[in-house]
């Protein structure tokens, strides 16, 4: 049996699917996620604890427990999904002799700033930014124009990346993005990069999410996301993805070279790609790239078709793809799919949902699926 190694937090989404698909494929899913390592096994998942801001420590771990196995129990591939384990799963694919991203260009696209300097370096259309930093600053100010974003460097899912028009609501947003730093579930993280905020110019224009993978530098796309909701802010929750896109197939080539660039210039070489960037009459602005699957649940809305004609997930791809096997002849569905992530309007203690029968019933909804757990605290991102 194979065995692929999955780094992820314990809160992570993603961890379901891909058991649900390495049970379909006949592979031995083993765990490397942020648990206690005082107690004995609590899942019963024989998961490795690590602490994902421990590189060197975390991937001694990792290393050691598959140290002096026998052939038929190492690992043959590793995946890394969610932000905080990119970085890592790129050090232990290298400590294994596993093929992966080059663990300084996984560094690069896990930090807005660095990426940002790197794409205004080569070249690639840009919007102008500066650094800002939080502990040393008592009252930060920008010397860009308005309006700006205000982005913190190594958070996703549009957390804390907030429009401001003026000083006052530049100010504001500061403070906001001050305090969300602050909480304890950032904080425990300890990146240096969380004491610091990117300030960039707004750039208007639809956006878009592109999603593939890397085999030793060649970059195949699996589908083109449009945003179709505006977001110009002052926050940039992401609500809808639809897939496939309704812009031009022009465009939609330009999108995937711009993409492509982007990965040559950070050094991107094997594994997942989530990528994101904006269109106006300038150009195309890459937002990011980052070395990792769609986030959340998201990985619902693409469905594969096999050269048997056999249906199959993004998770299974993804595991093949780790194992080294080719999956350039697996292709996007030929039918519209899309997804809906529920925004959060306000700060609140959630108590429960009606209505999600109702909706499941309704033609052309594949599912309904709430995450929160009941009396849970939610906050806008």
């Amino acid at each position: 049996m194979k065995r692929v190694l999955l780094l992820a937090t314990t809160t992570g989404y993603q961890i379901r699917s891909f058991g649900e698909a390495a049970d379909r494929l006949g592979v031995r899913l083993l765990f490397a996620s942020d648990r206690c390592d005082r107690l004995d096994d609590p899942w019963w998942d024989g998961a490795i604890p690590v602490r994902f801001h421990d590189i060197p420590s975390s991937v001694e771990a990792v290393v050691t427990s598959f140290r002096g196995q026998a052939t038929d129990e190492r690992v043959d591939g590793v995946i890394a999904v969610g932000d905080h384990p990119t970085v890592m799963g790129a050090h232990v694919a290298a400590a294994l002799g596993l093929r992966g991203n080059p663990p300084a260009a996984t560094e690069t696209s896990r930090n807005k700033l660095p990426a940002r300097r790197a794409f205004d370096s080569a070249g690639l259309l840009t919007p102008r930014f500066e650094v800002v930093s939080l502990s040393e600053a008592s009252s930060p100010r920008t010397s860009l124009p308005y309006p700006v974003v205000i982005k913190p460097l190594a958070l996703s899912g549009s957390q804390g990346v907030i429009r401001a028009d003026d000083d006052e609501s530049f100010a504001r947003a500061i403070d906001r993005v001050s305090r969300l730093l602050r909480t304890t579930d950032i904080a425990i993280e300890r990146e240096r990069a969380h004491t610091y905020v990117l300030i960039e110019t707004f750039i208007p224009g639809k956006e878009y999410a592109v999603e593939g993978v890397l085999t030793d530098g060649d970059f195949q796309v699996f589908t083109i996301f449009d945003k179709p909701d505006p977001l110009d802010g002052p926050f940039f929750e992401e609500t809808i993805y639809v897939t496939p896109s309704r812009t031009s197939a022009d465009v939609q080539h330009a999108i995937v070279d711009a993409i492509a660039e982007a990965i040559r210039i950070l050094g991107l070489r094997h594994g997942p790609v989530h990528a994101e960037c904006r269109i106006n009459e300038q150009g195309i602005y890459v937002l990011e790239v980052a070395a990792r699957p769609i986030g959340g649940l998201c990985s619902k809305a693409i469905r594969f078709s096999a050269a048997d004609g056999s249906l199959t997930t993004l998770e299974e791809v993804l595991l093949r793809h780790a194992l080294g096997d080719p999956v350039d002849s697996y292709r996007r569905i030929n039918r519209a799919t899309g997804v809906m992530m529920i925004p959060i309007p306000r700060r609140g203690v959630y108590r429960g949902v009606s209505g999600v029968e109702n909706a499941r019933r309704i033609a052309g909804v594949d599912d309904v699926i709430i995450t929160a757990k009941p009396d849970s605290t939610l906050v806008p991102l």
